[in-house]
């Protein structure tokens, strides 16, 4: 019988060790903010010290990509780590009178990271963007989003208010994961730095400048706030010792050119098929187990689903299309050809089928980039992101032969058809 007991001991005091080391997760995202806009992408003014600290911590990949340039669209890919047309959520909105409800019924279906991990005993807490309804729709055990239109839950409501206003929730959250001992997973996707954009007075003061419009000092103060949040919610890690077993990640949903004179982004950023509105820098960190440095790889947000499961123990589901971050950090695992994506109208034309609202698709393969129109009849654009990252020369005519191999992975990736 002591025998038995021993052994019994022995089993559970194991599987409390298993729980107790699974990593903590805390995933980052900006909201509508440049590749080139952080002090550790190389920007000129903008600050972003707390981001830089980070940078300089993890497994940073500069070239990193948003599969689209929409909110709601690439915030679904990552919390499902599939295309747009694979999780069928390719607009913010369903065209005029179709039902915003009929809209969930996608996320409903998906495996999402908080309902694949709840099972291994995790927690989870939804903050800031959220466009899919009520927090527990995507398997959130916690949240913020109440997703009610009656009382303004379009997309985000009482969660926006995180970042701009408090990071109390997080804070409540982490004491009470840390009491109960059990691993969580975060969610940060504040409203920051988009619009509106209304920076504190002293971050506003510090980019006015007699050359630069007030549009741009103030988007420039926002990344700062933003920046400072993040530095709160790293700073809370630190505080209850919980730095070490948790893995942090980072990555804009999508980019954001602000128009110098005016309201707005530049019609190369966001919802374009240009590096302006879809590129990236992501960040893996994870103390001793995640070597600091850069690497040069293009990487996708398709990426952040597999890295996280793997990395948590569990198992990552058949279908998912993107590689683990941490093993290509070690350059370790699968190796890929090339990263894709495509743009959809705003407001989704048939919520069933994607290519209906179908604009562009594109593709990165080393160098070189393709962006094919919908409109199969209609040349594609070419650039060499090396020579030229901010695309301002199209080579489609000058290398035919680079258009036809981007073309053809293109075409096996998706043809953009209503029949496939």
């Amino acid at each position: 019988m002591k025998c038995v007991f021993a052994g019994l001991v022995s089993i559970f005091a194991t599987l409390a060790l298993t729980a107790q080391d699974k990593p903590n997760i805390v995933l980052i995202i900006s909201d509508d903010q440049a590749w080139t806009d952080f002090g550790f992408m190389g920007h000129e003014v903008v600050e972003t010290p707390h981001l830089d600290r980070l940078a300089s911590q993890s497994a940073v990949f500069p070239r990193g990509y948003v599969p689209s340039s929409l909110c709601r669209t690439s915030l679904a890919s990552i919390i499902t780590g599939l295309y747009p047309h694979q999780h069928g959520i390719t607009g913010n909105d369903p065209r005029k009178g179709v039902s915003r409800h009929l809209m969930l019924e996608h996320i409903d279906r998906a495996a999402t990271l908080p309902k694949i991990l709840g099972p291994l005993g995790y927690r989870s807490l939804q903050t800031g963007k959220w466009w899919e309804g009520h927090h527990r729709r995507g398997g959130f055990t916690d949240g913020m989003t109440h997703g009610d239109p009656a009382r303004r839950g379009r997309h985000g409501d009482e969660g926006l208010k995180v970042g701009r206003e408090s990071m109390q929730p997080i804070n409540d959250f982490l004491d009470d994961c840390k009491e109960k001992q059990e691993p969580f997973f975060v969610w940060y996707a504040p409203f920051l730095p988009h619009t509106p954009h209304t920076p504190p007075k002293r971050l506003l003061e510090k980019y006015r400048a007699p050359d630069r419009s007030a549009f741009v000092a103030k988007y420039y103060a926002m990344c700062e706030w933003f920046d400072e949040t993040c530095g709160q919610l790293l700073a809370a890690l630190d505080s209850r010792d919980l730095t070490e077993n948790t893995l942090v990640l980072f990555v804009v949903d999508n980019g954001w050119i602000q128009k110098p004179d005016r309201r707005g982004y530049a019609t190369r950023s966001k919802r374009s098929p240009y590096d302006g509105g879809l590129r990236t820098p992501i960040m893996v960190r994870w103390p001793g187990k995640v070597s600091p440095g850069e690497h040069q790889k293009p990487v996708s947000s398709i990426d952040l689903a597999p890295t996280i499961l793997k990395a948590c123990g569990a198992e990552v589901p058949d279908g998912l299309p993107g590689l683990d971050l941490i093993s290509m950090a070690r350059e370790e695992g699968d190796e890929r050809e090339a990263i894709f994506g495509a743009t959809f109208d705003h407001d989704v034309a048939d919520l069933h089928d994607p290519a209906e609202s179908l604009q562009f698709r594109w593709t990165v393969a080393g160098r070189f980039k393709l962006i094919q129109p919908a409109d199969s009849g209609v040349a594609g654009e070419l650039f060499d992101l090396l020579a030229d990252p901010h695309e301002k020369r199209d080579l489609a005519a000058d290398l035919p032969d680079q258009v036809a191999r981007l073309r053809t992975l293109l075409d096996a990736w998706w043809p953009g058809t209503s029949d496939n």
